[in-house]
């Protein structure tokens, strides 16, 4: 019997990024932490915020060149007034401003693996949106807050919105990735301190979001391996001009995980691929 074992070198490690809205800009110092102490991600799976921070680094946008996107994003950049009764605005011009900006668009050709998270409309359930298609249109679904944005169609006929609402933290989509480890940034944990009783309707809107996004993401922080949590709880969803400071926050944060995430990446791979033939 001729027996031959191929090990893998290290454990293939999949990030977990959480819608957040604003917040979600302190994935990009989470991102910087993880470069910077030489931690391969093999894998990202993102919903909302998380879509399009992972979205943009999946394709190829450095660490600085998102700092400075960060810097610059604003919320005309999502979308404009719509006479659609569906939605306050279109966010159409997400989709362009990320053609614009992203090195390739295909998801055939990213440099890592990565997926985002939206929800269909109709049936409540979780569309993963990877492997093959149209990056920025999958960013433009996983971030379209109902009521506030027009539903997006995709070619399938389905009515696709904010990826938040069924896997505010995509643990499990990314595990889908045949990854040994994963990592989770989560920007909802520390809550919202800054949070009063709602004044108008889209305060009632805004009560609703936080409590589902609360419930989802609870379920699935436990399955993660290192829970990343950036103290952003005093900081609104809409705040972008404070770009600095979250990517400051989303740094110290991860910079308190990297000698467990190092103790992750140095164990050997759960499984090996073994062959043998007589």
């Amino acid at each position: 019997m001729v027996s031959n074992s191929i090990s893998i070198d290290r454990p293939r490690i999949g990030l977990a990024l959480s819608g957040g809205a604003a917040r979600g800009i302190a994935h990009v110092g989470v991102l910087r932490a993880l470069e910077e102490n030489n931690i391969t991600i093999d894998a990202i799976a993102g919903a909302s915020a998380g879509a399009l921070i992972g979205g943009a680094y999946a394709a190829g946008l450095s660490i600085p060149q998102l700092e400075e996107l960060a810097k610059r994003f604003r919320w005309r950049h999502m979308g404009r007034p719509s006479f659609s009764r569906l939605g306050l605005q279109s966010n159409k011009r997400m989709e362009t401003f990320l053609r614009a900006i992203l090195p390739v668009t295909r998801f055939e050709d990213l440099k890592i693996p990565f997926a985002a998270l939206a929800m269909d409309l109709h049936r409540g359930s979780a569309v993963v949106l990877r492997d093959e298609g149209d990056v920025p249109f999958a960013i433009r679904a996983s971030t379209c807050i109902p009521a506030f944005y027009v539903p997006v169609r995709d070619p399938d006929g389905r009515w696709l919105v904010d990826g938040g609402l069924v896997a505010s933290l995509p643990i499990s989509h990314v595990r889908a990735f045949d990854v040994d480890y994963v990592i989770a940034s989560d920007v909802n944990f520390d809550g919202a301190r800054f949070f009063g009783g709602p004044k108008t309707a889209l305060g009632v809107l805004a009560h609703v979001f936080v409590a589902v996004e609360k419930v989802v993401a609870n379920q699935d922080r436990a399955d993660a391996d290192v829970l990343i949590a950036p103290k952003v709880g005093h900081i609104r969803w809409d705040q972008t001009r404070r770009a600095d400071e979250l990517v400051k926050l989303g740094y110290e944060a991860a910079a308190e995980s990297i000698d467990k995430i190092k103790s992750l990446s140095e164990r050997k791979p759960v499984a090996q691929i073994s062959s043998a033939r007589v």
